[in-house]
């Protein structure tokens, strides 16, 4: 990159609290567009793809700021990079003017075998060169400030050099990006590997959240399962309240994906999201102009002028 991370952090704009565009409550989303400061859209699913999904982009452009999320990246596979993907991708991002774009610390394909979840990565610092290179590549392809996110993971891999919080921070400042913190993850992982979700925190360079998401879980036995598919939980939302007091972020998500109530519920789930901002980030609770944040041009890295890699592979999207 060009310029630090950290200073592009600065330009980027304030867009609030938003929900995920899902084609199941799609229409009720456009309906709420008042109550919704700006939607996160899984690029994959609209990549090459015209009818009804390309109409429900650019509904959804013309009412909302966009920002995307992948799940097809696989940033910490060995394969190579797919400039397929990573051409189309930059086609959507363009198209959408997102403000900064992001994808999952993880991998979803090895030997061209596309594994359908996000899979955790050994702890090492071979990785670490790994990906923080990769990184770097797509970064400057894409011309977006990237955002990585941590993940809920139900296993470590073996020949760890380090503990994940240390692995996240290493990534992060080699690469010089940008993270998505999802708190519900924090809380997942801390659950399932018995450690202090704000020690971690604690562990983590605050200073390069931009996104947050917030999500709802599920209890089986003693174990956390990652859903997306239920109510937020205190212990999430104090997570939430512990980040904003520490960070500056621009945007926080309600993540929801499957099993969906009402939609008067998951408004009341955003209220309960804005007043939590309210009291620390008033900004992010009611940004000042939610169409002058559309229209922003994002501070973007250095440009690239060639892909960063040959003759990847057509990848296709987790969530519909």
């Amino acid at each position: 990159m060009a310029r630090d991370f950290l200073d592009i952090k600065k330009g980027l704009p304030v867009i609030g609290v938003g929900l995920g565009l899902r084609r199941e409550i799609a229409d009720e989303t456009f309906n709420h567009a008042n109550e919704i400061d700006w939607l996160e859209f899984v690029p994959e699913n609209y990549m090459r793809l015209g009818g009804m999904a390309k109409e429900r982009l650019e509904t959804a452009l013309g009412q909302f700021p966009l920002v995307s999320h992948g799940v097809n990246l696989s940033i910490g596979s060995t394969d190579e990079l797919s400039d397929q993907y990573l051409s189309e991708l930059k086609q959507v991002l363009d198209r959408a003017n997102a403000p900064w774009w992001s994808d999952h610390l993880c991998f979803t394909s090895i030997g061209g075998a596309y594994m359908h979840d996000l899979l955790p990565l050994p702890f090492t610092k071979e990785a670490v060169r790994h990906i923080a290179d990769r990184i770097k590549r797509v970064q400057d392809y894409i011309e977006r400030p990237f955002l990585i996110e941590n993940i809920s993971f139900y296993m470590n891999m073996p020949g760890a050099e380090m503990t994940d919080a240390q692995f996240m921070t290493e990534i992060l400042e080699t690469a010089d990006c940008g993270l998505l913190l999802d708190v519900n993850n924090v809380y997942v992982n801390s659950v399932n590997h018995n450690f202090d979700a704000c020690d971690y925190l604690n562990q983590i360079p605050l200073d390069r959240t931009v996104q947050m998401h917030v999500a709802g879980h599920k209890r089986i036995g003693e174990y956390v399962i990652d859903t997306h598919g239920a109510p937020l939980i205190e212990p999430v939302y104090e997570l939430l309240n512990y980040v904003l007091e520490r960070t500056t972020v621009h945007g926080v998500l309600l993540e929801r994906d499957q099993n969906f109530p009402a939609f008067d519920e998951l408004v009341a789930e955003l209220k309960m999201i804005r007043a939590v901002a309210q009291k620390t980030q008033p900004g992010l609770a009611s940004p000042t102009h939610r169409a002058a944040s559309r229209t922003l041009e994002p501070k973007r890295p250095a440009a690239a002028n060639s892909l960063p890699a040959k003759g990847g592979r057509d990848l296709r999207a987790l969530s519909a």
